[in-house]
């Protein structure tokens, strides 16, 4: 199964694609999308989409995983954290993809123990 991971963001989103084998994780490829850092926010989310949909056809995962934003004090920015949450899931289900969800505690644990 090849597992697609993304950390949304409105000025860069981190994604990761990995391969699982039993019990083993097998490195395939990873990036960075750094959103324009001109236009709407309505653009802004379209290049987000784009290139989402880019990693998506040249990996071919099988299911993605989506850190769930973390809500901040400042609603307007978590809102707009959100909507990048958003970009990343309907592209992945656009792909036919399943989409998990993760609080960002347990993908920190996961990752450094």
């Amino acid at each position: 199964m090849r597992a697609l991971g993304v950390d949304p963001g409105l000025r860069r989103t981190g994604w990761g694609v990995v391969d699982l084998k039993g019990a083993r994780l097998i490195f395939i490829a990873c990036g960075t999308i750094a959103a324009p850092v001109v236009g709407d926010l309505g653009a802004r989310l379209g290049a987000l989409q784009t290139e989402i949909e880019t990693v998506l056809s040249a990996h071919r995962p099988d299911g993605a995983a989506i850190e769930i934003p973390f809500v901040n004090t400042n609603a307007q920015s978590s809102m707009k954290l959100g909507m990048a949450w958003g970009v990343a899931a309907a592209a992945a289900a656009r792909a036919g993809l399943p989409v998990a969800e993760y609080a960002p505690r347990l993908v920190k644990k996961a990752v450094v123990g």
